[in-house]
């Protein structure tokens, strides 16, 4: 093995491609994977290099790329006629400085791992070039590797210029390379574009390291997925799979049990404590945290939550930036949208949506109901088809209901408002008035039956024989 180069590392990332197999008016390169675009994660892998310059060359929607990039310390290049990856390369050369070694990448081969990248660079001097390669069952379209009889690289023939024997040649140019900046600009300076596709190859600079007696050194990925490129929608969704099956497989080996790896999405990032259980179809977006023994049913999304102990989220359920207490109950076919915070022990039921609203430990929404802009107290039990009425056609207003409330089913509170603590509010109920505390109350006229009425109470089981 070459002692590595102490030179500067830049990152030249080619990603000026069209995307016409894409049909998209969105560029190849920000189509995305996991949820974020194929550029990204060239990107993530880059800077774990710690290089000195990342430099990305792109051809069209550079105002779309550059936007979503924005935080990013990338020095962006235009190649205004896509002419090759030579030509592509060549747009960039001005922004290299010769010291620096440089590591060139695409922008629609997602998945090209650090460790790989660490051991191109391991493998390549000052004085040899880095070639990453890979021996494939199906080489049709691709550049092959010509090694001399000591099995030193010589060239790279592209398949439309190979014959008959080098076609036959399973090892294949990936496009990834590593090499010195000065021995970069000489050789592209050479390049013609007298070939079948009438373009400048990069790939052609090998042979002129041959010809200077430069060393070309080698070396495979551990997975293919790594070099694959994409170029279609096909090819994208083949990669997805692939790519969420590896983040089930690091999960499951952090101790979380899947119904079946085959049908979980991850895009973002999950933090999990043991024993947790996520059945098929899950989806998890943004950045989510599930407690110990957190339970996942079917079909079920998590948005930018935050899970405690022991809470089970009932099939079809759709959570976005919640938080839920320990041993809460979710679902089915629940929704908590942005700003729902659950205490600990509480029951959300099917049907149920709750908005920007505090729910305190133990109360319970069973069935069919929307609570919005609510502070909800301890113990209270809102029965179906209850509406907090927080929307005035201009402005939002806040429900208060105090710890210990009974709701009855179809009642409808009409924000602002406040329901005392203790009180029973019958069925069928429309109240636009604040609700006094132990009482019973009918309607919005607020009139009390009894000043001494009292809640009933649940009959308890008679024994055997009675």
């Amino acid at each position: 093995m070459s002692e590595h180069s102490d030179s500067p590392l830049c990152v030249l990332i080619l990603a000026a491609g069209k995307g016409t197999r894409m049909k998209s008016s969105l560029a190849k390169v920000l189509h995305p994977l996991g949820a974020k675009p194929l550029l990204w994660h060239v990107i993530e892998s880059a800077k774990t290099l710690n290089p000195a310059q990342i430099i990305v060359v792109y051809g069209h929607e550079g105002q779309a790329l550059q936007a979503a990039f924005n935080n990013e310390n990338i020095t962006w290049v235009h190649q205004v006629a896509q002419q090759g990856t030579g030509d592509a390369v060549k747009s960039a050369l001005p922004f290299i400085k010769d010291e620096h070694q440089v590591c060139i990448l695409y922008g629609d081969v997602p998945l090209i791992q650090p460790q790989t990248l660490a051991r191109l660079i391991a493998k390549t001097s000052q004085n040899t070039m880095g070639l990453l390669t890979a021996n494939v069952d199906n080489p049709k379209g691709l550049g092959r590797i010509i090694r001399n009889a000591k099995q030193q690289v010589l060239r790279i023939v592209e398949e439309k210029d190979a014959d008959e024997l080098e076609r036959a040649i399973t090892e294949i140019n990936t496009g990834i390379f590593l090499l010195q900046a000065t021995s970069l600009k000489r050789w592209i300076a050479k390049l013609t574009n007298h070939n079948a596709q009438q373009e400048y190859y990069l790939t052609d600079i090998v042979q002129f390291a041959v010809e200077e007696n430069v060393i070309v050194n080698t070396i495979y990925p551990q997975d293919l997925h790594e070099i694959m490129g994409i170029n279609d929608k096909s090819q994208l969704a083949q990669l997805e799979r692939y790519y969420q099956r590896q983040q089930a497989e690091k999960l499951m080996q952090a101790g979380v049990t899947m119904a079946d790896p085959n049908r979980f999405d991850l895009r973002g990032s999950l933090q999990i404590e043991r024993d947790v259980f996520i059945d098929v179809n899950s989806v998890f977006e943004g950045e989510n945290q599930l407690g110990e023994g957190c339970h996942i049913g079917p079909n079920c999304m998590l948005i930018n939550c935050k899970l405690g102990k022991g809470v089970v989220i009932l099939a079809n359920s759709h959570l976005e930036d919640a938080v839920v207490g320990d041993f809460s109950r979710i679902g089915p076919f629940a929704r908590l949208r942005p700003g729902a915070q659950l205490g600990q022990n509480t029951h959300i039921g099917n049907y149920v949506e709750i908005k920007n609203a505090t729910i305190g430990e133990g109360s319970k929404i069973n069935h069919l109901s929307y609570i919005g802009d609510t502070l909800m107290g301890k113990d209270v039990n809102i029965g179906a088809g209850t509406i907090t009425c927080n929307y005035d056609g201009a402005n939002k207003h806040q429900t208060i209901i105090e710890d210990e409330v009974h709701i009855g089913s179809d009642t409808q509170l009409i924000a602002p408002i406040r329901v005392g603590k203790g009180a029973t509010i019958g069925a069928g109920s429309t109240l636009n008035k604040d609700v006094p505390s132990y009482q019973l109350t009918l309607t919005h006229r607020l009139e009390p039956r009894s000043s001494d009425w009292q809640r009933p109470r649940k009959h308890k089981p008679l024994e055997d024989g009675k």
